[in-house]
């Protein structure tokens, strides 16, 4: 299967391509660079490739939840490159792709993600897995605060791995959790090579998006806080 996949929800810009059995990657992390790198960063890799649009069966976006203007940076490109050439688009979850980076780790039976959300709250995100099986959400992805995180369950604490900038973000969120967790992981944002096995699951499947009905997991609407609610 031929899939080109992109995320732009954190500040990493991230795209990849998978023809046959090769995977290439460009992945940047420079905050509000994104529309500058993406589309170049997608011609490099189509280039390097040989291949073009046509050759694809489809395109799997990071569909966050993460920043509000990155989501849509990468969605309107995702349905452009799909209008153009006819593609249908796989939304996977941004979130899911940091906890596949931290299962390929080996050992590792829960991954719990949290991205920066601002507003003193984060992304967060619970996923799990059993040996050599499939990745699965333990809850829905929610917003979640300062506080410590319900329904862990304490024998599964050395298996269980923390991932994501926002334990980085908010120390107080990992000082109240960090007796949950059996390590920190040092992977904070999504790379787009991680979105093509559930992309290609989903294809598979049959579970694709018309390009219009498009919807960015943004989970809320309000972006920032006006300065008398900081204070």
């Amino acid at each position: 299967m031929n899939l080109l996949a992109l995320d732009t929800s954190s500040i990493a810009c991230s795209v990849a391509l998978q023809f046959g059995d090769a995977v290439l990657e460009r992945h940047e992390e420079q905050p509000r660079e994104h529309t500058r790198l993406l589309m170049p960063m997608i011609r490099s890799l189509l280039e390097e490739s040989g291949t073009g649009l046509g050759d694809l069966d489809g395109i799997v976006l990071g569909n966050g939840p993460g920043s509000f203007i990155g989501m849509r940076i990468a969605a309107s490109v995702a349905q452009g490159l799909a209008f153009a050439s006819g593609l249908p688009v796989v939304p996977i979850s941004s979130l899911e792709a940091v906890a596949r980076e931290v299962f390929d780790d080996g050992n590792v039976r829960e991954v719990v993600v949290a991205q920066d959300a601002h507003m003193n709250e984060v992304y967060l995100g619970i996923f799990e897995r059993d040996g050599d099986g499939p990745v699965t959400a333990k809850v829905p992805e929610r917003l979640h605060g300062q506080g410590r995180i319900e329904g862990l369950d304490p024998a599964h604490v050395d298996g269980r791995v923390a991932a994501g900038f926002g334990w980085q973000r908010y120390p107080g969120l990992l000082a109240a959790n960090e007796r949950q967790f059996g390590r920190l992981s040092g992977v904070w944002h999504p790379h787009a090579r991680y979105l093509l096995p559930p992309g290609a699951a989903a294809m598979a499947e049959g579970r694709l998006t018309d390009p219009k009905a498009l919807n960015p997991a943004y989970l809320r609407q309000k972006v920032a806080e006006k300065p008398a609610e900081r204070t």
